[in-house]
């Protein structure tokens, strides 16, 4: 979800909460104590210079279980961050403690925010010599080519 996204979204929500992954809601007195830009910049394991940049948001829980992020406070934090760090319109990574510091990317149901798993992958699969996806092909798909060699009680197997 980019940021022009989460701003429409939270122009017309009655609250602003989360969803992890396992389905289990973050605790409503959440905090959103950072937003701001990630900037990556890497070389992939095939040698291509990349460079990356999103917008992040952290979520924390304090023990002070009265507060509420309104919506409209969010759009503050956002807009804000906006006008002082010059974010732009770019996919938003969440930050939000689990056993260490998960990431997620971030979706939206109608009602509430998910968390989305990120996975890691290879970017230069082609130079690591990592094998393609095979195709699946049914046995059936196999025996009834007319080149088939093989046909049921044809005898060569």
């Amino acid at each position: 979800m980019k940021l022009s996204e989460i701003k429409l979204h939270l122009e017309n929500a009655d609250g602003v909460n989360f969803k992890l992954p396992n389905g289990t809601m973050v605790p409503e007195h959440f905090h959103v104590t950072e937003v701001g830009i990630i900037t990556k910049d890497f070389i992939d394991c095939g040698g291509t210079v990349r460079h990356e940049k999103v917008a992040n948001f952290q979520l924390w829980n304090a023990n002070d279980t009265e507060h509420r992020l309104k919506a409209g406070k969010l759009l503050k934090i956002i807009a804000l961050s906006e006008k002082v760090l010059g974010i732009e319109d770019l996919e938003i990574e969440v930050e939000y403690q689990s056993d260490t510091i998960g990431k997620y990317d971030l979706g939206f149901d109608g009602t509430d925010f998910l968390l989305l798993p990120k996975q890691t992958a290879c970017l230069a699969s082609d130079h690591c010599g990592i094998p393609q996806h095979k195709q699946k092909i049914e046995m059936k798909v196999l025996g009834s080519s007319a080149d088939s060699c093989c046909t049921p009680g044809g005898g060569c197997c």
